[in-house]
């Protein structure tokens, strides 16, 4: 009997294959390294943090029938995480997702998430059906659907009494959350670069981002920037704090580490100031190695 979720997790889940290597790289690099394939995405990400948490997630994502659609979900449901409301697409491919990383960070990233954004709102049916809606717990929303999906959700009644923590899924995708830049049940997770586009300007620290993204209608907003300072803005001002300082050795899924670690502090009765010391700490232990992707 499949358990029951207390968070859904909207968004992209795929394949990653991430490439890294310990030398610093330049364009044009061939150098040696390891090449993994994990199951990976934003949604997917973030879910397999809250199971670390405790948390059972429900995913609402679109795969292939495909054989990597198959290994991709048996691998999900092994993890814990509510399956069975997954849209199977008979003609769309599972989605992937590759990037390079060295000593130097993330050198370049392709995301393949078109058969999600193709889906479209056939992976909220499970809501519209009575399922699982209207929801009315914490929703790990993210910026690989379509900035019309996006906006569909911030106005839908399925949504009114949830607790929507949003993330960009990437600077190339940031402008899409700007339907829920102004609704009040919308807390955003970006970094430095993605709050300055959702501006239209350069932010020279992340408190300053979000004290603008604030003025600028946001409800909540939580702002990274590596390993600088990093501010949670609201209602009741903008609160600041610094990230531990570690060997990194992997970025890809960091921010999305951050979000959920963040999400189940906060769901578990934490204040501001201990979510966010949570969420830096699991984001730090992510990017040195010491807990699993």
């Amino acid at each position: 009997m499949t358990a029951a979720p207390d968070i859904l997790c909207i968004g992209s889940v795929l394949w990653d294959i991430i490439g890294r290597s310990a030398a610093t790289l330049r364009l044009g690099s061939d150098v040696p390294g390891r090449i993994t394939r994990l199951p990976g995405g934003v949604a997917m990400n973030i879910a397999m943090t809250l199971r670390r948490f405790g948390f059972t997630p429900a995913l609402l994502t679109a795969m292939g029938r495909d054989p990597e659609g198959q290994e991709l979900l048996a691998a999900c449901a092994r993890m814990g995480m509510v399956t069975d409301h997954i849209y199977l697409s008979d003609d769309l491919p599972t989605d992937r997702y590759m990037a390079v990383e060295g000593a130097n960070g993330l050198i370049a990233a392709i995301a393949d998430a078109h058969s999600l954004e193709a889906a479209g709102d056939k992976i909220l049916r499970p809501l519209s059906e009575g399922r699982l809606g209207p929801w009315r717990g914490p929703v790990a929303l993210d910026g690989n659907l379509t900035e019309a999906l996006l906006a569909e959700i911030a106005q839908s009644p399925l949504f009114a009494d949830a607790d929507l923590r949003v993330a960009p899924a990437s600077p190339g995708k940031a402008e899409r959350l700007t339907p829920l830049l102004h609704s009040p049940r919308a807390t955003l997770y970006v970094n430095l670069e993605e709050a300055g586009l959702l501006c239209l300007t350069r932010f020279a620290s992340a408190p300053e981002a979000a004290g603008a993204l604030v003025a600028r209608g946001a409800a909540r907003v939580l702002v990274t920037d590596g390993g600088r300072a990093c501010a949670d803005g609201g209602p009741d001002g903008v609160l600041t704090a610094i990230p531990p300082q570690v060997l990194v050795t992997r970025v890809t899924g960091a921010g999305d580490t951050f979000m959920a670690a963040h999400i189940a502090a906060e769901t578990g009765g934490a204040d501001r100031a201990q979510a966010l010391e949570q969420a830096l700490r699991a984001a730090a232990d992510y990017v040195s190695g010491d807990i699993g992707s």
